[in-house]
C-alpha cells in the first residue's frame, strides 16, 4: 500500500512515480490526465525554478488557486525542495490574504489568473508566479543548485485556519504529521490504480489535502478536479463522466441532496407510509443515490462538521457507503474514523492507529469531557505564536481539541459539541447548541440555524429559511393572515413549538428569530459563530463538564 523510504512528501512522490509511472494521477474533469511520471518531472522543474529565484529550504511560498493539477504540482514543487507551502483559501479577502502573507513572510506566491486581481497591491513586494502564463513555460535548470535534504520533522506547510472562533492561526504541519495521517487511514480505506476520485473541496483545507490528495496519490489512484463550485449543474455531469469510486464531502452537500431530492420523493410514495415496506423503499432510494454519484462509489467520506442525525440515519438505513471522520487542522487532520462496515450512528469511530485519544476531566455522570489527542499527527505548533502553542497543549503533552465528547467501552468516539459553545443550564445542565441546531435543521424549509443564550438566560435560535420555501410559505399563509409580519411570526412560533416538543425541558427554545441573510461560513461549511448574534446577546458560557 504505502512503500515509502521515509515520511516525507518527496518520498511519496518518488514511490508513486516509480510504481505507477504511466498511470494517470491528476486531471481536470474535462482535461488531459497527467501521468505519475509526468508529475514527477514537472515537480522537479518547479523546484529548479524556485531555487534559481532564490527560494531556499525553510522559505515560505504561498499558493492561491482553484483546485487543479497545477495546484498539486506547485505544492509538491515547494515542499519536496524543503521550502514551506502556505495554502490560501480562495474565499479569503485581499485584506486576509495580505495578513497571511505578512505573518508567514512568504517569499513568493503561485496564483492563477482567476485570483490575480487580489494581488494588485503586492506585485512589487514578492515574487508572483502566474500559474496560467508561466507554469507551462518553466524549463529544467540543473544549475539551480543542489537539492537540500528534507527530513520528516521539517515543517511542510503552514495552514491558516478560518474557523468558527474568529482567531485565525498558522498551523505548522510537518511532513511526518501529514504522511502519518495518510498512512493511518488504511484502517478505513485502501485504494489502488483502479480507483478514481472527483475532488470538490478546497485543496487549501487540510481535510481535502491529506485525505483527498495524499491518500489516493500514494496508492496510484487518479484524482479529477472540479475547478468550479460543486453546484448540481457542474457536479452531476462530472459524476456521470468520471463515475468515481471515492469522494469526500462536507455534510451540507449530502444533506441538501437527501432533504431536497431523496426524502421528498420517498414521501410521495404511498407505500412509504407502511412500516413494513419502508426499509425496502429506503434501500431502493440508496441505490438511486449511488447512481447519482456514478454507481461505482464505494467510499463517500463525510467530514469537516457533524452530519445531521436525520440524514445520517437515512444513509445508514439506505446502506449508502458513507464514512465519518473527526479531526482538526492541527491534527493533519484525521484522528478518529469509521467506514461503512463499522458504522455506529452518531459516532465518528475509533482512534486511528498511532493516535491516542482521551477524555479530560470527564463528567462522572455522563462521561463527557474535552477530547485530547497525542501522536505523530499532531502539529508542531502555531507559527510565530508561542503563547497559543503553549495553551494548545497540556502539561503532559496532549493536544487540547476544544471539543467535547465521550468514548464508550469499545473506544468509539461521540462528539457533543465545542467546549466554547457549551451553555450551562439553569441547574447546571450541559446544553450543546449543535444538538438543538440539528433538530432545527431537520425542520422543513430551514437551511441553517444557530442557537445562543441571551442576557435573560433563555435560549434563542436564529434560523435561515430556504428562499424558495419562504416565498411559498408567505404566499400560502397570506390568504389567512393580512400582515406579512404576523405570517412570519406565526411560522417561527410554530417551529419553536415543534422543536421544543423533542427537546429536554432545560434545552427548550424561548424564541426563534429569522436570520434574513445566509450565515457566513468556513470552507467546511461551519457557521462562523463568533459573528453572531450581532447585538444584545450574552456570550455562550465557557463551562466544562
Amino acid at each position: 500500500m504505502f512503500k515509502l523510504k521515509d515520511y516525507t512528501l518527496g518520498s511519496v512522490l518518488e514511490s508513486s512515480a516509480d510504481r505507477f509511472p504511466d498511470k494517470p494521477g491528476l486531471s481536470r474533469v474535462n482535461g488531459r490526465p497527467w501521468s505519475y511520471a509526468e508529475i514527477r518531472e514537472r515537480v522537479a522543474v518547479v523546484s529548479d525554478n524556485l531555487r534559481l529565484a532564490g527560494v531556499a529550504k525553510g522559505d515560505r511560498v504561498a499558493i492561491l488557486c482553484e483546485n487543479r493539477p497545477e495546484w498539486v504540482i506547485a505544492y509538491l514543487g515547494v515542499t519536496t525542495m524543503g521550502a514551506i507551502i502556505v495554502p490560501i483559501l480562495v474565499d479569503f479577502t485581499p485584506a486576509q490574504i495580505l495578513a497571511i502573507l505578512d505573518h508567514s513572510g512568504a517569499k513568493a506566491v503561485f496564483v492563477s489568473n482567476k485570483y490575480l486581481k487580489k494581488f494588485d497591491d503586492l506585485k512589487n513586494r514578492l515574487g508572483i508566479v502566474n500559474i496560467d502564463e508561466e507554469f507551462e513555460t518553466m524549463v529544467p535548470h540543473p544549475e539551480a543548485g543542489l537539492r537540500e535534504t528534507v527530513l520528516p520533522d521539517d515543517v511542510a506547510a503552514i495552514i491558516y485556519t478560518s474557523g468558527t472562533t474568529g482567531a485565525s492561526k498558522g498551523v505548522e504541519l510537518t511532513h511526518r504529521n501529514m504522511i502519518s495521517d495518510a498512512v493511518a487511514t488504511k484502517s478505513i480505506i485502501r485504494m489502488s490504480p483502479r480507483d478514481c476520485l472527483v475532488s470538490i473541496l478546497p485543496l487549501a483545507h487540510t481535510y481535502e489535502c491529506t485525505i483527498g490528495f495524499l491518500v489516493p496519490f500514494a496508492q496510484g489512484a487518479c484524482i479529477y478536479y472540479l475547478d468550479k463550485p460543486p453546484t448540481a449543474q457542474a457536479l452531476l455531469p462530472a459524476l456521470a463522466t468520471i463515475r468515481p469510486t471515492a469522494m469526500l464531502s462536507v455534510p451540507l452537500i449530502i444533506e441538501k441532496i437527501v432533504r431536497a431530492k431523496v426524502i421528498p420523493e420517498l414521501e410521495k410514495h404511498p407505500a412509504y407510509r407502511n412500516p413494513l415496506l419502508r426499509p425496502f423503499l429506503e434501500r431502493v432510494a440508496g441505490m438511486k443515490l449511488r447512481r447519482t454519484f456514478g454507481n461505482r462509489i464505494r467510499f463517500f467520506g463525510i467530514g469537516g462538521a457533524g452530519v445531521a442525525p436525520d440524514v445520517e440515519a437515512f444513509l445508514y438505513r439506505a446502506r449508502f457507503p458513507y464514512a465519518l471522520g473527526y479531526g482538526l487542522t492541527e491534527t493533519a487532520p484525521l484522528i478518529a474514523a469509521c467506514n461503512s462496515r463499522h458504522l455506529v450512528l452518531r459516532s465518528t469511530g475509533t482512534a486511528l492507529r498511532g493516535v491516542e485519544l482521551r477524555i479530560a476531566d470527564p463528567n462522572p455522570e455522563t462521561g463527557e469531557g474535552e477530547i485530547q489527542a497525542r501522536g505523530d499527527v499532531v502539529m508542531k505548533g502555531y507559527y510565530r505564536d508561542e503563547a497559543r502553542t503553549r495553551e494548545a497543549f497540556t502539561k503532559d503533552g496532549w493536544f487540547r481539541t476544544g471539543d467535547l465528547g465521550v468514548i464508550d467501552r469499545r473506544g468509539r468516539l461521540f462528539i457533543r459539541g465545542r467546549l466554547k459553545t457549551m451553555i450551562l443550564g439553569p441547574s447546571g445542565e450541559n446544553i450543546y447548541p449543535e444538538e438543538i441546531e440539528a433538530v432545527l435543521n431537520a425542520v422543513e424549509g430551514i437551511q441553517d440555524s444557530l442557537v445562543y443564550e441571551e442576557e435573560t438566560g433563555g435560549l434563542v435560535a436564529l434560523v435561515y429559511f430556504d428562499p424558495a420555501f419562504r416565498e411559498r410559505l408567505l404566499a400560502e399563509m397570506q390568504d389567512r393572515i393580512e400582515l406579512v409580519e404576523n405570517t412570519a411570526s406565526e411560522a417561527l412560533d410554530r417551529i419553536r413549538k415543534e422543536v421544543n416538543a423533542s427537546l429536554t425541558a432545560f434545552s427548550r427554545l424561548g424564541r426563534v428569530v429569522e436570520q434574513p441573510i445566509p450565515f457566513e461560513k468556513t470552507p467546511t461549511q461551519k457557521i462562523k459563530r463568533f459573528l453572531y448574534p450581532k447585538a444584545g446577546a450574552k456570550k455562550p458560557s465557557h463551562g466544562r463538564s
